[in-house]
C-alpha cells in the first residue's frame, strides 16, 4: 500500500505542479480567457488515464492464465522503463520545468485554442498514463486489488492538496531534493515490480527457471504476517523468489541507484554559470525594459566605453516605462 501511495504522490505531484504552473502563468499574464481550453485539456487527459487503467484492469480478466501472465509481465517491464526514464528526467529538469512549460504555453497562446488544449493534454496526459500503468503493474505484483488502489488514491489526493498549497503560495519546499529522494524510493519499488514481471513471464512459460528457487524464507517471513504484508506492499518482497527474479532485481537496482545518486560532473556547472553571468551583463535595454515596473539598475546599462554614455543609459533605464522621450 505504501509503495502505491508513493507512486500516486510522486506522479500526481508532477501533474499537479504542471497544472499549477500553467494556470498561474495565465493568471499572472492576464490571460484568464485561455483557462477554459487548458482545463479542457487537463480534463481529457485525466479521463483518458482513468479509461486506460480500467481497460488494463477489466480487459485482462477475460484472458487465459498464460495470456494474463504474459500481459502482466510485459507491461510491468514497460512500466519500469517509463518510471526509470521519468525519475532521471525529473531529477535533471526539476529546476527548469517552469521555464520549459512557460515557453510551450507562449507558443500555444500564439497558435490558438486548439494548441492550448493540446499543450495541457500532453503535459498532464503523459503523467496520467504512466501513473495508471505503474499502479496497475504494482497492484498485480501484490495480488491485492483493494489496498494498492486505496494507497494510490490517497497518494493522488495528497498530491492534489500539495499542488493547491503550492499555487496558493502556502508551501515552499526544495523540489529538486524532493524529486531526488522520492525518485530513489521509486527505483526501489520499481525493482520489485520488475522482478515480479519476470516471474509472470516465467509463469507464462516464456522464460525458464520457474521452480529454481534462490532461497525460501516463507517460514521466517510468512506472507500473511503483518511484516510479510508490509514488505510485500513496500518492496514487492517475495519470500521464495527464483534465481531469475533475484538476478533481475540486483542487476536493475544497484546500477540504477548508483547512477541516480551519482553527483553531476563539476565541469558542467562552472561554464554554465559563467555564461549566465556574462549574458546578464550583455543584456540590452530593449530586451529587459519590456517588463513594467522593473527597478533594477542594470536595465539601462549598455556596453560602451564612454562614462557619459553609460550614465545616460542608466538614467534612461531608471525612468518608468512610458515617460522616456
Amino acid at each position: 500500500m505504501f509503495g502505491n501511495y508513493l507512486i500516486g504522490l510522486r506522479e500526481g505531484l508532477e501533474a499537479s505542479l504542471v497544472v499549477c504552473i500553467l494556470v498561474a502563468y495565465l493568471v499572472k499574464t492576464g490571460r484568464r480567457d485561455a483557462l477554459p481550453p487548458v482545463w479542457l485539456g487537463i480534463g481529457v487527459a485525466v479521463l483518458l488515464s482513468m479509461g486506460f487503467g480500467a481497460v488494463l484492469q477489466f480487459g485482462s480478466q477475460t484472458m487465459t492464465f498464460e495470456a494474463q501472465e504474459m500481459l502482466g509481465g510485459s507491461l510491468s517491464i514497460v512500466a519500469v522503463c517509463l518510471v526509470t526514464w521519468m525519475v532521471f528526467w525529473m531529477r535533471r529538469t526539476a529546476r527548469h520545468l517552469k521555464a520549459e512549460l512557460h515557453g510551450k504555453l507562449d507558443a500555444a497562446l500564439a497558435m490558438g485554442t486548439g494548441a492550448l488544449v493540446l499543450t495541457a493534454f500532453l503535459a498532464v496526459g503523459r503523467e496520467g498514463l504512466e501513473t495508471a500503468l505503474f499502479i496497475w503493474a504494482a497492484a498485480e505484483a501484490t495480488d491485492d486489488g483493494v489496498r494498492p488502489l486505496i494507497g494510490a488514491v490517497l497518494g493522488l489526493l495528497t498530491a492534489v492538496l500539495l499542488g493547491w498549497l503550492f499555487y496558493r503560495g502556502a508551501l515552499r519546499i526544495n523540489l529538486a531534493k524532493f524529486f531526488t529522494w522520492t525518485g530513489g524510493m521509486l527505483v526501489v519499488v520499481a525493482a520489485g515490480v520488475l522482478a515480479y514481471g519476470f516471474h509472470d513471464l516465467q509463469e507464462a512459460d516464456i522464460l525458464p527457471g520457474l521452480h529454481e528457487r534462490a532461497f525460501d524464507v516463507s517460514e521466517q517471513i510468512p506472507a500473511d504476517s503483518w511484516y510479510g504484508t508490509l514488505l510485500k506492499g513496500v518492496f514487492n518482497f517475495q519470500p521464495d523468489p527464483t534465481w531469475v527474479q533475484v538476478a533481475v532485481w540486483s542487476l536493475y537496482l544497484v546500477p540504477t541507484l548508483v547512477l541516480f545518486f551519482a553527483p553531476g560532473r563539476p565541469g558542467r556547472v562552472a561554464p554554465s554559470r559563467a555564461v549566465t553571468k556574462e549574458s546578464k551583463r550583455d543584456e540590452t535595454p530593449a530586451a529587459t525594459s519590456s517588463v513594467p515596473g522593473s527597478g533594477s539598475s542594470s536595465d539601462g546599462v549598455v556596453a560602451a566605453d564612454a562614462d557619459g554614455v553609460r550614465d545616460g543609459a542608466r538614467r534612461a533605464g531608471d525612468r518608468p516605462v512610458g515617460e522616456q522621450g
